[in-house]
Parts: C-alpha cells; structure tokens; sequence
C-alpha cells in the first residue's frame, strides 16, 4: 500500500485557545494513538490533501520535528459544518507485525456479460474492511465483473485472498447485474439445456434469495 508523509511538529499545549491559534494559522491539530502514550501534533492543512481528499487508501509516515517518525493510518477526522474545512485528525500507529483493520476501495475489470446485453450494474459495497498486516493490504480489490449476467450478483466470497481476512458475513454483495427498460435477450446456444449442479455454481453466480 502506497504511503503519504506528513510533516508536522509537537504541540506543547493542548487547551482550546492553543487549538484555536493552530487553525488561525492554518495548521490542523492531530493526536496519534496506538503508542506508549498519545502524541499531539500538528501540521499545515494542505499537506493533508492528497491523504483526505482522495478515494484512495494509504497509509501515512508521520515526521515530527525533533519528534520521531511514526507510521499510521487515518482514523477518524472532523469538518468544520460550513466550510467543511479540517478542525482536528485522529491517527493510530501501526507496526508492521501487528494486524491492522481498514476500509480497502473496490475496482472493477471488465465489462459484465448482463451489462452488454442492456443491464445496469449495482454496486452494493464500494469499499470492504479487511483484516492484514500492513504490508499485505493492497491499494485496491479488483473485483472481476466480466461473467457476471443479468441477475447474478457478486458476493464477497469471491475476493477472498490469502494475503487478508474479510471482515464481512459471506453472503455480503459487492455489486449485481440488474434488468433495465433496454435489455436484449442473448444467450449462447452451447448454454441452452445445460444445467449446472448447486453445488459447482461459482460464487459470483449464485443469487441467495434466502439472504435477501
């Protein structure tokens, strides 16, 4: 997973009319967790940028003056209600032996068979949490959408991997295929009169109406 540095310097003082002189100055008060103890710091608002306003995940190499460095990720961070400016940022150390949880995007590949012939894809669940140590989350799940017909949904068994646990139930559904007003009947002849037992339907195709 790719990582973002952010410079920043301790802060001495924690109450609000020091958090007030940070924000006048364009400075975003943050905490890092997860330590011995929590450290306070802060840094210009704009090097925050590519790390909040981004669908993208990373994770974030914090560098202090005169303070350490620090590797986190992002846990929790507040608006102002009207000008939706940064008012504060709460980071959680990571180490790279210990497993951490994040929110991990999902892309597609692929154009779905069930879209060509005039359906519109759905997608459920945009991003997934996952379970991994660092340094086996990747930037993104691909999901392949490609076999995918009208009707036919794509659940979280299959994106499974090795490298990370998935932290939602099986029957979770990423995306389907759903009917439109514009949909065109096309099927294989060499599919016509097949029949697939239950039990080798792969888990992009089987609709479990039980979970509903």
């Amino acid at each position: 997973m790719k990582s973002i540095t952010i410079n920043g310097s301790k802060r001495e003082s924690v109450g609000k009319k020091a958090t007030k002189a940070l924000r006048n100055a364009g400075q975003v008060p943050c905490v890092l967790y997860g330590g011995d103890q929590p450290i306070h710091f802060a840094a210009d608002e704009i090097a925050f940028k590519d790390l909040v306003y981004t669908p993208d995940v990373h994770t974030v190499e914090i560098d202090l003056k005169d303070g350490g460095k620090f590797n986190a990720v992002l846990q929790d961070i507040q608006f102002h209600p009207v000008t939706d400016a940064i008012l504060h940022i709460d980071f959680y150390q990571i180490f790279e032996d210990k497993e951490i949880t994040m929110e991990i995007p999902v892309h597609t590949k692929g154009v779905a068979r069930g879209v060509r012939n005039g359906g519109v894809l759905r997608f459920n669940l945009r991003r997934m949490r996952v379970k991994g140590l660092p340094g086996n989350l990747p930037d993104f799940i691909e999901a392949d959408i490609t076999p995918l017909k009208i009707g036919n949904k794509l659940y979280v068994t299959a994106l499974k991997s090795d490298d990370y646990k998935i932290m939602h139930p099986d029957n979770t559904v990423v995306c389907q295929v759903r009917t439109s007003r514009n949909v065109v009947a096309l099927e294989d002849e060499e599919e016509e009169g097949e029949e697939t037992p239950a039990d080798e339907v792969p888990a992009t195709e089987v609709d479990q109406k039980e979970n509903e």
